[in-house]
């Protein structure tokens, strides 16, 4: 998909590509090279999912180390607790992979002229959210709700991690939104609430 959008892109105009990368801590590199030579780029296009460093890092690593350069996330994961991750750590822009070439194009352009640009999906999603928030469970995502059972079954983040197939950074990540979104302080009564509200059995 990478060599599909350098392809369309390099033949816009007003648009160069400069450098790609493979993985964030590449592109983290590459941008470091380029800024020592005053030649960075505008705008950065980048996925959340990548080996080694995931995408919301190098958002925050960018934002702080590169403040002239914006960046817009063009991903397969369109929950709002990504989104709202990607956009507080600086991100300028947020894409589905279903977008079109002309959203790709549109959001690019937008991020260089210093503006925010959603992909309608997750803007309609997080109008949602503004006009009826939700709370209590029906505030957790589907992954989050994946994360209060696994705690209810008393397992650590290590574990957590290891089942759903995620970093144990971003699991720590969905623990916290559980317990914050649930106005708890601690696992155990996380672990009480999925009883309570028969997301599992009691135990013994």
């Amino acid at each position: 998909m990478r060599r599909g959008i350098r392809a369309y892109l390099e033949v816009l105009d007003g648009i160069e590509v400069v450098a790609e990368a493979g993985d964030g801590q590449e592109a983290l590199d590459r941008l470091a090279a380029m800024a020592a030579h005053r030649e960075e780029p505008d705008v950065v296009l980048l996925d959340l999912l990548m080996p080694g460093m995931d995408g919301i890092g190098v958002i925050s690593r960018v934002a702080q180390g590169f403040p002239g350069v914006r960046v817009v996330v063009l991903t397969s994961f369109g929950e709002t607790e990504r989104v709202h991750a990607a956009l507080a750590g600086g991100a300028a822009g947020y894409l589905l992979k279903s977008a079109g070439p002309d959203e790709v194009v549109a959001a690019i352009r937008a991020a260089a002229r210093g503006e925010v640009f959603l992909d309608p999906s997750v803007a309609r999603r997080l109008t949602r959210e503004l006009v009826s928030p939700r709370t209590g469970l029906g505030a957790l995502t589907d992954r989050e709700r994946d994360v209060l059972m696994l705690l209810a079954g008393g397992r650590s983040n290590r574990e957590i991690a290891a089942e759903l197939v995620i970093s144990e950074r971003t699991a720590r990540t969905h623990v916290s939104n559980v317990l914050r979104k649930l106005e708890l302080s601690s696992r155990t009564q996380a672990a009480l609430v999925a009883v309570r509200e028969g997301l599992v059995p009691p135990q013994g």
